[in-house]
């Protein structure tokens, strides 16, 4: 038997390994220390009080004949769609319940996405990006073009006209770079798609921290119908990352090459997917509830806050970044020219406080770092205030 050589094509690590390798040794080593995690983008509040009862409910209907729920709908319940329809609504974008595919996230679905389509696509990613689109496109064999975000054009890259592409990995507000289009920054993706055929998959995960008049999906822009799939979680939206829920939305008259992909996708699913559990889809529905977005607001504003401590504290110290509103993410300059896993050093050693360094997204990563506003407000306080007495000292 052959193993698919394609994975002898990866980085040997996930970026967040490395990094949970190196915070873990020195904790070891330094076990009298308090080490603050700002890296990954896990969240820290519990879930909205309303969310766990609705959870706990569908737990208890599996617990009686009359209500005991099997396999579900591959593409999910039809109440958690409509839910989902009309939360579309409520921001002013028209989505189909029939167009809606219940997920375990994003994450899965952005990877799992490429089944679908010809190893022979030529994919487009922005760069600094997301791991997952570059790491799921070289499992399959295919070729990768990169469209470079960069302090000269805000960490927000916009198509190149030289460049043929047929699948095109967007997000907006953007991981890691908390940077988010505008209407008219995502319609020259929409005519490039259109023009070229291909098909944007848009990753929206981040949606619900837009605080601007900027579009919260891309099916807000004219032509997006015709040449894109929006891929959703409730991982951030509503503290799901260990509860395991999204949705992907694909338009009913979206097609290529002869085929609908609604119903490609849907012939997947049902082969390689059995959905989402009946507490969890209950739980999910109750996100988009009145008195659930009531809730989830509260924990998003705690972030927000978060993130507004963190970008003042570089605004004092003079250092560029992008992100910080719109974006639990803030994406920063290292001073002094310094390296992403120098300055990642510098921290963990000087601060005891942990970021992202940025060159693990990418070569225009290089040179920059994340930090997240997913902490306790205490600890993102303290952290901080580190950064700010090790970076003050490194200027003198």
């Amino acid at each position: 038997m052959k193993i698919n050589r394609n994975f002898d094509n990866l980085v040997p690590n996930y970026l967040f390994a490395d990094v949970a390798k190196k915070t873990n040794a020195y904790i070891a080593a330094h076990p009298d220390k308090k080490v603050i995690k700002l890296g990954i983008g896990d969240v820290t509040l519990p879930l909205a009080p309303v969310v766990v009862e609705a959870m706990k409910k569908g737990a208890e209907d599996l617990a009686h004949k009359e209500t005991f729920k099997g396999y579900p709908d591959y593409e999910g319940y039809e109440f958690l769609r409509q839910a989902i329809s009309d939360y579309y609504k409520s921001f002013g974008v028209a989505v189909g319940a029939d167009e809606i595919f219940v997920s375990d996230g994003a994450k899965s679905d952005c990877g799992n996405i490429g089944d679908i389509f010809s190893k022979d696509n030529v994919v487009l990613v922005t760069d600094p990006v997301y791991p997952v689109y570059v790491d799921s496109n070289i499992m399959a064999g295919r070729e990768i073009v990169y469209a470079a975000s960069n302090e000269a054009n805000g960490f927000a890259a916009l198509p190149d006209e030289n460049v043929k592409a047929d699948i095109i990995y967007l997000c907006s507000p953007n991981n890691p770079t908390g940077s988010a289009y505008n209407a008219e920054q995502l319609k020259a993706w929409v005519d490039y798609a259109l023009k070229n055929d291909a098909i944007i998959l848009y990753d929206s995960a981040y949606e619900a921290f837009i605080t601007e008049d900027l579009p919260r999906s891309i099916f807000a822009i004219e032509g997006a119908r015709k040449c894109a799939i929006e891929i959703c979680s409730l991982s951030k939206t509503a503290g799901f990352t260990g509860t395991r829920c999204g949705y992907t939305v694909i338009p009913k008259e979206l097609e290529r090459d002869g085929h609908n992909i609604y119903a490609t996708w849907y012939r997947r699913q049902a082969t390689k997917f059995n959905g989402v559990s009946w507490p969890v889809q209950c739980a999910a529905a109750a996100v988009f509830s009145e008195e659930g977005q009531k809730q989830i607001k509260e924990n998003i504003s705690y972030y927000q806050e978060n993130a507004r401590i963190i970008a003042s504290a570089l605004d004092e110290l003079g250092i560029y970044y992008t992100g910080g509103k719109n974006s639990p993410y803030i994406w920063l300059k290292c001073p002094n020219n310094m390296g992403s896993w120098e300055f990642f050093d510098l921290l963990l050693n000087e601060a005891n406080v942990v970021g992202t360094p940025g060159e693990g997204f990418g070569e225009n990563g290089a040179g920059y770092f994340r930090l997240t506003s997913f902490g306790d407000r205490e600890n993102t306080i303290e952290a901080v205030e580190r950064i700010k007495k090790v970076l003050t000292n490194l200027s003198k």
